[in-house]
């Protein structure tokens, strides 16, 4: 009887501290199916995947502290639950009216469109700052919203300065989800004076737009001067350039010996006192790069990432944007602006210079360029044998000379006259304007082979003239007869590096 008391305490003693080790070994057996089951997807991983000894005993090493870390997570979790979720927004019901009409409600979310974006923001004058950026089309077609300025002085003693600015939309109407804006802050008084520093503000404000029972207002720091950093005189010193290019943005799979032709020919054409403003829309690509970094390492351009305006959906990869920071951000740095395209040749009589035809205009603000419509895939037969040698504007011969076709020019302004500007020309601008440039500056354009990776020449004729779908063309030679110059100069300004350019 003792006996078996004895075995019946014994068995009893034994079931406690199993009992008292499951949560341990619940723990170490779950420990070892995991490391088993690693070990079989092991078999599974590719051969380019490894993982080293020290790997396996890292994870080993982990399962010791299992335990503290589950304490450790409990407690995180008993933090978190004790901070107060955010209200969820308020919603609106609908609602039976006394009359007897049942009142819907209408709960908006989120934001159809950005109040406005910022490009870049840059003195106009002692008193005159301008803000170029994009904003909601519809908020600007369907409503009115609102611009004002205020002047914040880095020293406090200074009082702050407000004014209500107005704004330019230059896209003639062009825009699409967003439009380009130009906003024009003039105080009354100079800005900045002391040389000081200060903050510029922008107050952007839908006054309503978009929802009429909310005027939303958007404070954005637009600019600012460092103390000792703003120099009056710098409005009024000889501008560093004399011609200027303005480029709109490049996208797409561009012909690197096209943009290679194009450099070389402006180059010779503007001369050393000449610079280039090319944006990349994604059109840089790394062989377009190549054919610009010598102009570039010779100062002539400036190249600009500007791939991150994709996000908004404008007109054009933005282009009124682009060309509008252009105007103001080197608006003090050039005589004449030029804005046109880089499958577009300007061109002056062989009698005259740029410098004698612009001097000729100097009497406007602005001047517009005829256009010179050229066939991009006939060329003459016998350039049959050795047209992959031959550059493009020296192989496209034959012009289009179909009539009763109105046809966009491009144009140069003097910018320091202009407000803001648009693609074929200024709206807003200071000053007399003038079309009547025959004779004297002309364009040639060779339309789409900028974006052509190919040989342009499709067709060979061998006449002076001939019709191709309803289009009557002539031959000429125009440009043709001065390539052999323009790749003489392109010799030598950068030596025979992009001699192997391709397509």
């Amino acid at each position: 009887m003792a006996k078996d008391r004895s075995e019946e305490k014994n068995s009893k003693m034994v079931v406690r501290v199993v009992w008292n080790w499951v949560a341990e070994l619940k723990l170490l057996l779950t420990a070892l199916l995991i490391l088993c089951t690693v070990a079989t997807i092991f078999q599974f991983i590719p051969s380019r995947l490894s993982f080293s000894a020290s790997d396996l005993r890292f994870c080993i090493s982990r399962v010791s502290t299992v335990s503290e870390s589950n304490v450790t997570r409990q407690e995180e979790v008993v933090v978190d639950a004790q901070q107060p979720e955010p209200s969820p927004p308020s919603v609106e019901s609908d609602q039976l009216l006394p009359n007897g009409a049942l009142r819907r409600a209408f709960n908006p979310y989120g934001a159809a469109a950005y109040n406005f974006i910022t490009m870049g923001s840059y003195r106009g004058g002692p008193n005159n700052f301008v803000i170029v950026g994009l904003a909601s089309k519809p908020l600007h077609v369907f409503a009115r919203p609102t611009y004002q300025c205020q002047w914040i002085p880095q020293n406090n003693s200074q009082a702050n300065t407000t004014t209500v600015a107005y704004k330019i939309l230059p896209d003639w109407g062009y825009g699409r989800v967003y439009t380009a804006v130009v906003v024009n802050c003039t105080f009354s008084q100079p800005i900045n004076p002391d040389n000081s520093g200060g903050t510029l503000l922008l107050q952007a404000s839908t006054s309503g737009g978009g929802d009429a029972k909310f005027n939303v207002t958007d404070t954005i720091p637009a600019l600012t001067e460092p103390s000792g950093s703003w120099n009056i005189s710098m409005l009024a010193v000889e501008p560093k350039y004399d011609y200027l290019y303005c480029g709109s943005p490049l996208y797409g799979d561009l012909s690197p010996q096209r943009v290679r032709e194009w450099m070389a020919y402006h180059v010779r054409l503007f001369g050393k006192r000449s610079h280039f403003i090319i944006y990349d829309a994604g059109g840089v690509h790394e062989e377009v790069l190549k054919v610009l970094k010598p102009w570039m390492e010779l100062g002539y351009v400036t190249l600009q990432d500007v791939r991150d305006q994709e996000r908004f959906d404008g007109y054009y990869h933005n282009q009124f944007m682009v060309v509008n920071d252009c105007l103001h951000r080197y608006k003090f740095m050039a005589k004449w602006m030029f804005f046109f395209d880089v499958d577009e040749y300007i061109y002056v009589p062989p009698k005259s210079t740029i410098k004698s035809a612009l001097d000729s205009l100097s009497d406007y603000s602005q001047f517009t360029i005829e256009q010179m419509p050229m066939s991009s895939k006939h060329c003459l037969t016998q350039d049959a044998a050795k047209r992959h040698r031959k550059w493009g504007f020296e192989k496209l011969v034959y012009r289009d000379v179909k009539k009763g076709i109105r046809r966009d020019r491009k144009y140069a302004i003097q910018p320091r006259n202009a407000y803001a500007t648009g693609v074929h020309m200024s709206q807003n601008i200071a000053g007399k304007t003038t079309h009547k440039t025959e004779g004297r500056i002309k364009y040639f354009h060779y339309h789409g082979t900028i974006a052509q990776r190919r040989e342009p020449c499709r067709f060979l004729i061998n006449s002076t003239e001939f019709n191709y779908e309803k289009t009557p063309y002539v031959l000429d030679t125009t440009l043709r007869d001065i390539a052999w110059s323009v790749k003489k100069f392109e010799l030598e300004m950068i030596g025979p590096r992009l001699e192997k350019t391709w397509q």
